[in-house]
């Protein structure tokens, strides 16, 4: 009972600081926008699938953020992907999925 109240107490105060900071929140896409060079060299910013490349611009946060997850959990067949999304940390996984999902197609 005690942990649902301080969880709820914590997220009231996460919204909060949110909203008194509308930056926050692009902060992550910016971030992601930077640790995208490596993932673009692939995978086309114009959103478009080349060469059984998939694309991933446009793609949802909670879908990215678990394609990554199996990767580095070896749960998904690509070395190469494997290779690369374990060398993020779950807050440069999140702050890629802001991006991606933030950043239109062509």
């Amino acid at each position: 009972m005690r942990a649902a109240v301080t969880a709820r107490v914590l997220a009231a105060g996460l919204a909060a600081l949110l909203a008194a900071f509308p930056g926050a929140a692009s902060a992550d896409a910016e971030l992601g926008r930077h640790l995208s060079s490596e993932c673009v060299a692939c995978h086309q910013l114009s959103g478009r699938a080349v060469g059984g490349v998939p694309a991933i611009v446009g793609i949802d946060q909670q879908s990215f953020t678990a394609m990554m997850d199996s990767y580095r959990r070896k749960e998904r067949p690509n070395v190469v992907m494997q290779s690369i999304a374990a060398k993020f940390s779950d807050e440069e996984i999140a702050a890629l999925a802001a991006f991606f999902e933030a950043a239109k197609k062509k």
